[in-house]
C-alpha cells in the first residue's frame, strides 16, 4: 500500500501537514497499544476540530499543566528500553503526549485530530501531540510552554499516526 497517502493541504492560511505513505510505527507503539487501545485509536468522523478560542485557551491549559506536573526522565536514564506509558510522575517526550492525548479525550476533544508525532532536531528523535484544527496543525511539546503550528517549530516532521487507518502511521512531507 505505498502509494496510499492522506494528503492534507492548507487550510485557508493555515498551515497543514502533508502525508505521504506510510511510515513504520515506532517499536514501542505496537506494546503500548496493545495495553491502551483507546489513547492510539485515531478512529472518528472529526479530522480537524474547530478553534475557538475558549478551545484554544483548553490545550494551551493541558500542555501548561503536564509539562508543569510531569518530571521529564528519559527510558535509557531508568535503565530501560523505550516504553511507552501514561505518566503519573515522570516520563518521556512520548509518555508527555500521551497523557495530554489522555487529558484531551477526557474534555471531550476526538481522538481522530490527536496524533501522536515523531519528529528529529539535531538529529534527536522526540516525540510531540499533533492537533488538527481548522487553523492549522498545532504542537504540544514538553519542551516548550506555547501552543505552535507545526510549520513554526524547528523540528523535521518525520511521521504520525494514520487519521485513515488505525494502527497505522503516515511519512510527513516536511
Amino acid at each position: 500500500m505505498a502509494g496510499c497517502s492522506e494528503t492534507m493541504q492548507t487550510s485557508g492560511s493555515a498551515a497543514m501537514m502533508v502525508t505521504k505513505g506510510y511510515a513504520f510505527a515506532p517499536p514501542a507503539f505496537r506494546p503500548f497499544c496493545a495495553r491502551q487501545p483507546r489513547l492510539c485509536s485515531t478512529g472518528g468522523q472529526v479530522k480537524q476540530v474547530k478553534l475557538s478560542p475558549a478551545r484554544r485557551a483548553e490545550l494551551q491549559a493541558v500542555n501548561s499543566s503536564v509539562n508543569a506536573r510531569i518530571k521529564e526522565r528519559s527510558d535509557a536514564s531508568a535503565g530501560s528500553a523505550d516504553d511507552w506509558r501514561v505518566p503519573t510522575k515522570e516520563g518521556d517526550c512520548e509518555d508527555f503526549a500521551i497523557l495530554k492525548k489522555s487529558e484531551l479525550m477526557k474534555r471531550g476533544w476526538p481522538a481522530s485530530a490527536l496524533l501522536l508525532t515523531v519528529v528529529t532536531l539535531g538529529g534527536q528523535g522526540h516525540t510531540v501531540l499533533t492537533v488538527r484544527t481548522d487553523k492549522g496543525d498545532l504542537i504540544l511539546d514538553n519542551r516548550s510552554g506555547a501552543v505552535r503550528n507545526w510549520s513554526q517549530t524547528s523540528y523535521h516532521y518525520f511521521a504520525r499516526q494514520s487519521q485513515s487507518q488505525n494502527g497505522k502511521w503516515t511519512q510527513i512531507d516536511s
